[in-house]
Protein backbone atom coordinates (compact mmCIF):
# COMPACT_ATOMS: atom_id res chain seq x y z
CA UNK A 1 0.00 0.00 0.00
CA UNK A 2 2.70 2.38 0.74
CA UNK A 3 4.79 1.88 -2.32
CA UNK A 4 1.22 2.52 -4.06
CA UNK A 5 0.46 5.56 -2.25
CA UNK A 6 4.22 6.74 -3.01
CA UNK A 7 3.83 5.69 -7.09
CA UNK A 8 0.62 7.32 -7.48
CA UNK A 9 2.37 11.11 -5.31
CA UNK A 10 5.17 10.79 -7.72
CA UNK A 11 2.69 10.33 -10.73
CA UNK A 12 0.62 13.60 -9.76
CA UNK A 13 4.18 15.44 -8.76
CA UNK A 14 4.80 14.49 -13.24
CA UNK A 15 1.40 16.24 -13.24
CA UNK A 16 1.78 19.39 -11.30
CA UNK A 17 5.43 20.01 -12.96
CA UNK A 18 3.80 19.32 -16.66
CA UNK A 19 1.33 22.16 -15.76
CA UNK A 20 -2.06 20.00 -14.50
CA UNK A 21 -3.94 22.54 -12.13
CA UNK A 22 -6.27 19.36 -11.20
CA UNK A 23 -3.12 17.57 -9.93
CA UNK A 24 -2.22 20.62 -8.01
CA UNK A 25 -5.33 20.15 -5.87
CA UNK A 26 -5.61 16.42 -5.91
CA UNK A 27 -1.85 16.40 -4.57
CA UNK A 28 -2.06 18.34 -1.12
CA UNK A 29 -4.56 15.35 0.06
CA UNK A 30 -2.00 12.60 -0.77
CA UNK A 31 0.80 14.40 0.71
CA UNK A 32 -0.69 16.40 3.99
CA UNK A 33 -0.55 13.74 6.20
CA UNK A 34 3.13 13.72 5.58
CA UNK A 35 3.79 17.80 5.25
CA UNK A 36 1.57 18.07 8.41
CA UNK A 37 4.20 15.75 10.48
CA UNK A 38 6.96 17.48 9.28
CA UNK A 39 5.35 20.54 10.46
CA UNK A 40 4.39 19.13 13.63
CA UNK A 41 8.20 17.83 13.84
CA UNK A 42 9.40 21.40 13.43
CA UNK A 43 7.29 23.48 15.19
CA UNK A 44 7.97 21.31 18.13
CA UNK A 45 11.63 23.17 18.11
CA UNK A 46 10.47 26.46 17.99
CA UNK A 47 9.73 28.88 21.03
CA UNK A 48 7.13 29.16 23.41
CA UNK A 49 4.52 31.77 21.92
CA UNK A 50 4.46 30.98 18.62
CA UNK A 51 1.90 31.61 16.60
CA UNK A 52 1.76 29.69 13.92
CA UNK A 53 0.17 26.34 13.90
CA UNK A 54 1.40 23.27 11.62
CA UNK A 55 -1.74 23.20 9.77
CA UNK A 56 -1.26 26.92 8.63
CA UNK A 57 2.39 26.14 8.19
CA UNK A 58 1.82 23.36 5.67
CA UNK A 59 -0.64 25.38 4.16
CA UNK A 60 1.65 28.39 3.43
CA UNK A 61 4.27 26.10 2.47
CA UNK A 62 2.12 24.23 0.29
CA UNK A 63 0.68 27.12 -1.47
CA UNK A 64 3.98 28.69 -2.15
CA UNK A 65 5.37 25.61 -3.73
CA UNK A 66 2.56 24.95 -6.15
CA UNK A 67 1.98 29.04 -7.08
CA UNK A 68 3.58 30.77 -9.04
CA UNK A 69 6.48 29.55 -11.32
CA UNK A 70 5.50 25.98 -12.52
CA UNK A 71 7.07 23.27 -10.08
CA UNK A 72 9.33 21.04 -11.99
CA UNK A 73 9.85 18.07 -9.08
CA UNK A 74 11.46 15.22 -10.37
CA UNK A 75 10.91 12.89 -7.62
CA UNK A 76 9.45 12.34 -4.62
CA UNK A 77 12.39 13.25 -2.58
CA UNK A 78 12.56 17.04 -4.52
CA UNK A 79 9.38 17.49 -3.39
CA UNK A 80 9.71 16.64 0.20
CA UNK A 81 13.28 19.01 -0.30
CA UNK A 82 11.50 21.70 -1.51
CA UNK A 83 8.30 21.84 0.70
CA UNK A 84 11.54 21.49 3.81
CA UNK A 85 12.89 24.54 2.11
CA UNK A 86 9.46 26.39 1.94
CA UNK A 87 9.07 25.67 5.90
CA UNK A 88 12.66 27.34 6.46
CA UNK A 89 11.96 30.14 5.04
CA UNK A 90 8.70 30.43 6.62
CA UNK A 91 9.46 30.29 9.98
CA UNK A 92 12.82 32.69 9.13
CA UNK A 93 10.21 35.22 8.25
CA UNK A 94 8.23 34.96 10.74
CA UNK A 95 11.02 35.45 13.09
CA UNK A 96 12.29 38.35 11.46
CA UNK A 97 8.61 39.85 11.61
CA UNK A 98 8.43 39.18 15.20
CA UNK A 99 11.75 40.81 16.00
CA UNK A 100 10.89 43.75 13.78
CA UNK A 101 7.79 44.37 15.85
CA UNK A 102 9.49 43.94 18.86
CA UNK A 103 11.86 46.33 18.57
CA UNK A 104 9.40 49.01 17.72
CA UNK A 105 9.22 49.21 13.66
CA UNK A 106 6.83 52.23 12.72
CA UNK A 107 5.34 52.82 16.30
CA UNK A 108 6.30 54.87 18.96
CA UNK A 109 7.73 53.60 22.22
CA UNK A 110 5.56 53.36 24.98
CA UNK A 111 6.76 52.64 28.40
CA UNK A 112 4.80 49.23 29.46
CA UNK A 113 4.94 46.73 32.56
CA UNK A 114 6.79 43.69 30.93
CA UNK A 115 4.82 42.03 33.64
CA UNK A 116 1.44 42.37 31.85
CA UNK A 117 2.81 41.27 28.12
CA UNK A 118 2.84 37.92 27.68
CA UNK A 119 4.10 37.81 24.07
CA UNK A 120 7.39 35.77 23.92
CA UNK A 121 10.79 36.73 22.58
CA UNK A 122 11.34 35.70 19.03
CA UNK A 123 13.97 33.19 19.01
CA UNK A 124 17.11 34.77 17.57
CA UNK A 125 18.44 30.98 16.65
CA UNK A 126 16.42 30.29 13.93
CA UNK A 127 18.24 33.43 12.48
CA UNK A 128 21.57 32.47 13.06
CA UNK A 129 20.95 28.83 11.52
CA UNK A 130 19.41 30.59 8.54
CA UNK A 131 22.84 32.46 8.54
CA UNK A 132 24.79 29.65 8.80
CA UNK A 133 22.71 27.99 6.33
CA UNK A 134 23.53 30.63 3.50
CA UNK A 135 26.89 30.11 3.95
CA UNK A 136 26.71 26.35 3.94
CA UNK A 137 24.83 26.54 0.92
CA UNK A 138 27.20 28.73 -0.86
CA UNK A 139 29.92 26.22 0.42
CA UNK A 140 28.08 22.72 -0.06
CA UNK A 141 24.59 22.59 -1.56
CA UNK A 142 23.71 18.81 -0.46
CA UNK A 143 24.46 19.08 2.59
CA UNK A 144 23.08 22.14 3.59
CA UNK A 145 20.03 20.17 1.95
CA UNK A 146 20.70 17.87 3.95
CA UNK A 147 20.44 20.28 7.23
CA UNK A 148 16.71 21.30 5.54
CA UNK A 149 15.90 17.61 5.20
CA UNK A 150 16.69 16.89 8.45
CA UNK A 151 16.16 19.30 10.93
CA UNK A 152 13.34 21.54 9.00
CA UNK A 153 11.75 18.72 7.52
CA UNK A 154 12.34 16.26 10.22
CA UNK A 155 13.15 13.59 7.87
CA UNK A 156 15.37 10.42 9.06
CA UNK A 157 18.82 9.88 7.74
CA UNK A 158 17.66 7.14 5.12
CA UNK A 159 14.51 9.02 4.16
CA UNK A 160 16.70 12.23 3.67
CA UNK A 161 19.58 9.82 1.95
CA UNK A 162 16.79 8.53 -0.57
CA UNK A 163 15.47 12.38 -1.14
CA UNK A 164 19.45 13.52 -1.93
CA UNK A 165 20.17 10.57 -4.24
CA UNK A 166 22.66 9.51 -1.98
CA UNK A 167 23.63 6.24 0.02
CA UNK A 168 22.81 6.34 3.53
CA UNK A 169 26.79 6.19 4.92
CA UNK A 170 27.04 9.54 2.47
CA UNK A 171 24.46 11.52 4.62
CA UNK A 172 25.49 9.75 8.14
CA UNK A 173 28.81 11.66 7.88
CA UNK A 174 28.01 14.51 6.20
CA UNK A 175 25.29 14.90 9.16
CA UNK A 176 27.90 14.06 11.73
CA UNK A 177 30.12 16.42 9.89
CA UNK A 178 27.46 19.32 9.56
CA UNK A 179 26.14 18.75 12.74
CA UNK A 180 29.31 19.47 14.16
CA UNK A 181 30.10 22.85 11.93
CA UNK A 182 26.74 24.21 12.76
CA UNK A 183 27.27 23.44 16.69
CA UNK A 184 30.57 24.99 16.42
CA UNK A 185 28.76 28.40 14.17
CA UNK A 186 25.93 28.42 16.63
CA UNK A 187 26.36 29.49 20.30
CA UNK A 188 22.87 28.86 21.44
CA UNK A 189 21.95 25.41 22.20
CA UNK A 190 18.66 25.12 21.66
CA UNK A 191 18.65 24.45 17.83
CA UNK A 192 20.57 21.18 18.11
CA UNK A 193 19.77 19.21 14.56
CA UNK A 194 18.25 16.14 15.50
CA UNK A 195 20.04 13.02 16.37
Amino acid sequence: MADEQAGLVTQMLKQVSAGDPRAASELLPLVYAELRKLAQSRMAKTPPGNTLQPTALVHEAYMRMVGGDAPSWNSRGHFFAAAAQAMRQILVEQVRRKASLKRGGEFDRVAVDPGELAIAEPSEDILALDEALKELEKRDPRKAQLVNLRFFAGLTTEEAAAALGVSVPTAERDWRFVKALLHSQLSNTDLKPRE
